[in-house]
C-alpha cells in the first residue's frame, strides 16, 4: 500500500531519470489538522456584525431586474432608481439554514467524484490568463492547442482534482462559443469535473447540458448529483453584474455548485486595511449565497475568498503576501462559522517561474491549508498574477501540491514504526542503512519528489547541471508524450459534437 502511494496513479516515462515520473494516486486528500484560528471569537463577531451593518445599511448594488425581485420577494429592502438591495441579518440567517455544509461533484468518471465541505482538500488547475508560456516557445497568446495540452496535464497528473474555468482564453475563437470548445475539451482529454462559466445563463446551462450527456443523464437529474461547478464573482465593492446573476440563477435551479467569491484587492477593491477588507469580503460573499438559497433553498454553494493587497506604490495586485495568507485563513474561519463550504486560492505575482513564484505561491498554499480550504483554486500553472498560464509552474506547483498532500497525510504510530527494536540492533556510532527496518521500507520511507534533484552536486554537474525550471520542462514534454485519452462512449461524442453544433448555430453572432 504504501509503494502504491508513491508510485500508483497515471505513469509516464521520464527523461531526467530514464524511469517513470513518480507521482502520488488519484485520492481524496483530507486535512486531519485543526484548522487554524487566527482570530479570536470577539473579532469574529465584530466581523460578522461590520458584514450585517454592510448588507443592511451600504446594501449590494446589482443589475439584473431577476435578482431585485428575487430579494424583494423575500423581504429585502429593493431600491430600483440605484438599483440596490439592502438585507437584514434575519434574511441571512434563515438563508444559512439550508445550505449543504458538504457536497460531492461527480465527474463522468465516478472514480474521479470529489467532496466539498468538512475536512476534505481538493486542488483545481489555473483558469482564466489570457497568455500562456513556456521556456521552448515563449510567452504567447492563450490558444486552442495550448488550452488542450493543459487538459491533458491535469488528466495526467493526479494532484489535479478539477479543472478551471477556462484553463486560458482561446483567443483565435470566437468570444461568444468558444466556452463550447473547451467543455468539450474538457470532457474529451480528461475525465474531471470542471467549472463551467457563468457569464450569463447561456453559457452555465451548456456547461450542466454537457455534463449531463457524457453522464447519460438529462440536466435534471444531476440536480441531487450535481457534475459542474461555476464561480460568480463579485464586482467588489459591492456590485452585482446582471450576467453573474442570470449565471447563479440557472446553476441554482438545476442544483449545480456556486461558488461566490469576491475580488477584494486591499487599497483597491477595499479600505487598505484587513479587517475591513474581510468584513467587505464577507458581506459580498454572505449576498451571493443568500441568492443561491432564494433560487432555489439547498443549493450547493462554497464561499469565496480572494482578498489580497496591491503594492501601493503602482497599484499591481500582489498575491502569496503575508496579508494574502492572514485573508485565506480568516476566510476559513468565516466559512465554517456558517457551515459553507470554502474556496481559496494558492496566487502568485511573480512574471516568471523564479523563486518569487515557489515562495509566494507556498506561502499561499500555506494559508490556503491552515485556513481548511476544501478547494484550493488556481492551484497548478498560475503565473504573473494570472495573465499567464505556465507549463513549468504546473510541473512546480503539481510538486508544491504533492508535498502538501504527503504533509496531510496522518502519522502511523505503532511499535514497528516506533522502531525500538531497530534501535536497538545497530552498535553506537553505526548507520541504518543496512539494518532489516531500513530494507523493509527503503523503497517507500519518504515522499519521492517529481522535480527536485537530490544529487550531490558532482553528479548533478555531470548530469547537466539542469535547474528546476529545466527539469520542469522536460516533465510536462514527457507527460504530454505518456498521455492516454480516457475512453469515451463513441456514441456520447457524437452527441457531445451535435450539441456544439447546434448551439453554435443557434448562438450565431450572438451572446449564448
Amino acid at each position: 500500500m504504501a509503494r502504491d502511494r508513491r508510485s500508483g496513479g497515471r505513469r509516464g516515462k521520464s527523461t531526467r531519470a530514464g524511469g517513470s515520473i513518480d507521482q502520488l494516486p488519484w485520492q481524496q486528500v483530507q486535512n486531519h489538522y485543526p484548522p487554524f484560528e487566527l482570530l479570536n471569537p470577539d473579532q469574529m463577531d465584530q466581523l460578522h456584525a461590520t458584514s450585517m451593518r454592510i448588507l443592511s445599511e451600504a446594501g449590494i448594488r446589482v443589475m439584473g431586474d431577476n435578482v431585485m425581485d428575487i430579494f424583494e420577494n423575500a423581504g429585502a429592502i429593493v431600491d430600483r432608481d440605484t438599483m440596490t438591495i439592502r438585507i437584514d441579518e434575519s434574511i441571512v440567517t434563515e438563508a444559512l439554514k439550508t445550505v449543504p455544509s458538504q457536497f460531492t461533484l461527480t465527474a463522468r468518471n465516478r472514480d474521479k467524484r470529489i467532496i466539498m465541505g468538512g475536512n476534505n482538500v481538493n486542488f483545481g488547475l489555473v483558469a482564466g490568463p489570457p497568455n500562456v508560456h513556456d521556456r521552448i516557445n515563449g510567452r504567447r497568446q492563450g490558444n486552442y492547442t495550448d488550452y488542450c495540452n493543459f487538459i491533458k496535464l491535469a488528466h495526467h497528473f493526479n494532484a489535479v482534482n478539477l479543472i478551471g474555468n477556462q484553463v486560458m482564453a482561446p483567443i483565435e475563437m470566437p468570444a461568444n462559443n468558444r466556452h463550447l470548445d473547451t467543455y468539450l475539451a474538457n470532457l474529451a482529454y480528461s475525465d474531471l469535473s470542471f467549472h463551467c462559466t457563468a457569464i450569463g445563463r447561456g453559457r452555465a446551462m451548456d456547461g450542466i447540458n454537457m455534463m449531463a450527456i457524457t453522464r447519460g443523464q438529462k440536466p435534471e437529474d444531476m440536480r441531487d448529483n450535481p457534475g459542474v461547478i461555476t464561480i460568480i464573482s463579485v464586482n467588489s465593492p459591492r456590485l452585482f453584474d446582471d450576467a453573474m446573476g442570470d449565471g447563479l440563477i440557472a446553476m441554482a435551479e438545476y442544483g449545480q455548485p456556486v461558488t461566490v467569491t469576491p475580488f477584494t484587492l486591499m487599497g483597491a477593491m477595499t479600505p487598505v486595511t484587513l479587517p475591513a477588507a474581510l468584513a467587505q469580503q464577507n458581506a459580498e460573499a454572505l449576498f451571493g449565497v443568500v441568492l443561491t438559497q432564494l433560487v432555489q433553498p439547498g443549493t450547493p454553494v462554497m464561499y469565496g475568498s480572494f482578498t489580497s493587497n496591491v503594492d501601493m506604490r503602482s497599484g499591481a495586485p500582489a498575491f502569496g503576501t503575508p496579508e494574502n495568507a492572514k485573508a485565506n485563513i480568516v476566510g476559513g474561519q468565516l466559512a465554517r462559522r456558517y457551515g459553507i463550504p470554502y474556496r481559496t486560492s494558492n496566487a502568485n505575482a511573480s512574471n516568471a517561474v523564479d523563486l518569487q513564484a515557489a515562495y509566494e505561491t507556498m506561502m499561499a498554499t500555506w494559508g490556503a491549508v491552515l485556513g481548511g480550504a476544501n478547494i484550493v483554486y488556481h492551484a497548478a500553472g498560475w503565473l504573473e498574477g494570472g495573465l499567464t498560464a505556465s507549463y513549468e509552474k504546473f510541473i512546480m506547483d503539481v510538486e508544491i501540491i504533492q508535498n502538501m498532500i504527503e504533509f496531510l497525510k496522518p502519522m502511523k504510530f505503532d511499535e514497528a514504526e516506533l522502531g525500538f527494536d531497530a534501535i536497538q540492533s545497530v552498535p553506537t556510532g553505526g548507520h541504518f542503512f543496512g539494518a532489516e527496518h531500513t530494507m523493509e521500507r527503503y523503497e517507500t520511507a519518504f515522499y519521492r519528489p517529481i522535480l527536485s534533484d537530490w544529487q550531490n552536486y558532482e553528479n548533478w554537474e555531470a548530469a547537466g547541471a539542469k535547474n528546476a525550471v529545466e527539469r520542469a520542462t522536460e516533465v510536462w514534454q514527457q507527460a504530454l508524450r505518456d498521455y492516454e485519452e480516457p475512453a469515451m462512449d463513441p456514441a456520447i461524442r457524437e452527441e457531445l459534437d451535435a450539441y456544439v453544433a447546434k448551439r453554435k448555430e443557434e448562438i450565431g453572432g450572438g451572446e449564448p
